[in-house]
């Protein structure tokens, strides 16, 4: 049985929300840089941007996390920009959905090899099941699950709903 978690509206709600955490969170900064994990953690990373240039005069810099989620070890994580580029940023790790941790933990690491000034965690459902030591700082949904459960966000066109399935 799916169930709708969010709708399109509840989810922008959410969104505009966490844009507003992250610039309070950072008001001394010039520039941050919005790392999304693609694909769905980028357009939640496109979705905030839109939001803090709207309510901010904060410079962003979307950046694009490749992972491959099946096998974060063997394969190299990509970001989108050179890493001197990240020296003394404040970087803020995107992802759509936080399970266990694990994706999350891994695509910090092109973020570690870097001088950057500090990293902060945002995620639209964080579902609390960690295997690993990871902690979101802003979350648009903190919903307890059965491990059984799967939580998805579809994105089509300007539309975003997130389902339990």
């Amino acid at each position: 049985m799916r169930t709708v978690l969010l709708s399109n509206k509840e989810i922008n709600q959410r969104i505009n929300r966490l844009a507003y955490q992250v610039y309070e969170d950072n008001p001394d900064e010039k520039e941050i840089i919005l790392a999304g994990i693609l694909q769905s953690g980028f357009k939640v990373a496109q979705m905030l941007n839109d939001v803090i240039q709207r309510i901010s005069a904060l410079k962003t810099t979307l950046v694009k996390v490749e992972i491959d989620k099946h096998s974060q070890v063997e394969k190299e994580i990509k970001i989108s920009i050179p890493r001197e580029q990240l020296s003394g940023k404040t970087i803020i790790l995107i992802d759509d959905v936080l399970n266990s941790g694990k994706t999350m933990m891994y695509a910090l690491k092109p973020f570690l090899n870097a001088d950057i000034r500090k990293v902060r965690t945002v995620v639209l459902v964080d579902r609390n099941h960690r295997r690993y030591p990871v902690a979101t700082d802003f979350s648009g949904l903190t919903l307890s699950t059965t491990l059984k459960e799967h939580v998805s966000v579809e994105f089509t066109g300007d539309e975003a709903i997130a389902y339990l399935d």
